[in-house]
């Protein structure tokens, strides 16, 4: 596997960005800082270079398995607590600003998940415009279980798109929903078979661009919009809880796991 975290690859209109981060593309410093670069590149392409971008994943384990948790464990220790506001503040801002980036692409976005897709990848993946989930796909709201809530748009991406049952559920269980509990409640558009998540996105990606470029752009920003208020209020709980001494007492039980999957749950 390559030491970057992603790769990106263009071919008749369709984008293809695959992460490929170890063991299952954590979202933190590395990851944002790929994600930025790789926005900053698709910014510079022509404005019909491109109709569809699939997202997935080259790791086995899964699409995304959330924040890097040892990296923030790392942060909180190795930082003045005087300074942790700042600090998560700061990185906040930053993955919000990918986020929001991806979700308002002005051309369609296709995310493939199989395996694991927990918090931060949960959160990614509810950027796409289409979500496809192959049948091994689990999608969860672990959070609480650290003392935080999703602090990268999730819970007010999510609403834009389910009832707030389902988001409680979700929230406040923590538990894990199966592809085909996700696609009845409305959280993604398509399950297939195991291994055929690309297939079937290249098949819709084919669809999609058939359509006037116009008018699809057009299309897009109807229908989807950021709720900024939301947003900045879910940042701001989310400093709140990270600053009690829960969180760091749950990240510390997390890094000391001997466990070769540790993740949550």
């Amino acid at each position: 596997m390559s030491e970057s975290p992603l790769r990106f690859s263009v071919n008749d209109g369709v984008g293809e960005l695959v992460l490929q981060r170890e063991p299952c593309n954590e979202i933190g410093s590395a990851m944002t800082g790929a994600l930025e670069a790789w926005l900053d590149e698709l910014g510079a392409l022509p404005e019909d270079a491109l109709h569809t971008v699939i997202i997935r994943s080259a790791v086995r384990g899964g699409f995304c398995a959330g924040a890097d948790l040892r990296e923030l464990h790392a942060g909180l220790v190795a930082t003045a607590e005087a300074e942790h506001a700042a600090s998560l503040r700061a990185f906040l801002d930053r993955i919000h600003g990918v986020m929001d980036r991806i979700d308002m692409l002005p051309f369609t976005t296709i995310g493939v998940v199989h395996g694991v897709c927990f918090g931060g990848g949960f959160e990614l993946a509810l950027t796409c415009d289409q979500i496809i989930a192959e049948k091994s796909a689990r999608f969860c709201f672990p959070e609480l279980r650290l003392g935080i809530i999703p602090g990268f748009g999730g819970i007010p991406r999510l609403r834009r798109d389910v009832g707030n049952a389902t988001i409680r559920d979700l929230l406040l269980s923590g538990r894990s929903v199966s592809a085909k509990r996700a696609h009845a409640l409305g959280m993604i558009a398509q399950v297939v078979g195991r291994g055929d998540g690309l297939e079937a996105a290249q098949a819709l990606a084919a669809q999609s661009g058939k359509f006037d470029p116009t008018a699809r752009r057009a299309a897009k920003a109807f229908i989807k919009h950021l709720p900024r208020e939301e947003l900045d209020r879910e940042k701001e709980l989310f400093v709140e809880l990270a600053l009690r001494p829960p969180l760091l007492a749950a990240l510390t039980k997390f890094v000391d796991s001997t466990d070769l999957r540790p993740y949550l749950p």
